[in-house]
């Protein structure tokens, strides 16, 4: 049988992730996870993949905002902003966001080492729509789908042809299942959660984030897991792993939870 493992959300893209018991998922993704930028002045979106030191800063959403929390230490509190929107950048997305004000621009700039700003999302139901393969469907400032899946076992199959084992955790996922086959997941189309229905639409290819320490935001050997990946999961898309999804049902799943494979490709 097929449970949840682990919840995941990440309040500001490219941030430390904040692992979950539960998690409300919306038709534009879990609740809270990347309603945050960090963009630059200019209002171009930064993530790992040029800034690895995002990796030792965490947020934590609360019912005011968000607070940053940094591995040394220190800690900022942010409260949602109201008014200041600007244009945006998420690749070919223009998105229009709410600036966070100029106290934690010189937070973040100090502590990442560049200018920056945040910015929030107001609504994500509509402040940014996306289509795929005819179907419209809103999403938040992630990079293109709304949930990223991924299993225990594809993973483990990975790690046997690594000399350092990674963890989850370099590979961002949302929803993380256990008790599949490797690589199973490649002929899931729609599951089932509880009451929450998704269809899974595309594989994630996958990005130099994998090779960052999620914890240190050092890279303990560069090039890898990508190296590896690159010998069997090239597709014409890229380096594969995990499945991106939409949420065609939305509503709660709780660590633990039976998912049901409800339509296969093969």
């Amino acid at each position: 049988m097929l449970h949840i493992a682990s919840l995941h959300i990440y309040p500001v893209k490219g941030l430390h992730a904040l692992s979950l018991e539960q998690l409300e998922l919306e038709t534009w993704g879990p609740l809270n996870d990347r309603r945050w930028l960090v963009v630059t002045p200019e209002g171009e979106f930064l993530t790992q993949r040029t800034m690895s030191a995002m990796a030792r800063i965490a947020a934590h959403p609360s019912q005011t905002g968000v607070t940053l929390k940094h591995a040394d230490g220190t800690e900022h509190v942010v409260p949602y902003p109201v008014g200041k929107e600007r244009d945006v950048r998420v690749w070919v997305d223009t998105v229009r966001g709410c600036d966070a004000g100029d106290e934690v621009a010189e937070w973040l700039s100090a502590h990442l080492g560049r200018a920056c700003r945040l910015v929030f999302m107001a609504e994500p139901r509509t402040a940014r729509q996306r289509n795929w393969q005819g179907q419209d469907y809103p999403v938040s400032f992630a990079d293109e789908f709304p949930v990223l899946l991924c299993t225990e076992a594809s993973l483990a199959d990975l790690n046997t042809r690594l000399a350092m084992p990674v963890p989850m955790a370099r590979f961002r996922p949302n929803l993380v299942v256990t008790g599949a086959s490797a690589w199973e997941e490649d002929a899931w189309v729609r599951l089932s959660v509880g009451d929450v229905e998704l269809r899974l639409v595309k594989p994630c290819s996958r990005c130099v984030v994998t090779t960052i320490d999620q914890d240190t935001g050092g890279m303990p050997e560069p090039g890898q897991p990508l190296k590896a990946l690159a010998g069997f999961r090239r597709a014409s898309g890229g380096v594969m792993f995990g499945q991106n999804a939409l949420v065609e049902k939305p509503g709660m799943i709780r660590v633990g939870d039976e998912v049901r494979v409800i339509e296969r490709s093969v």
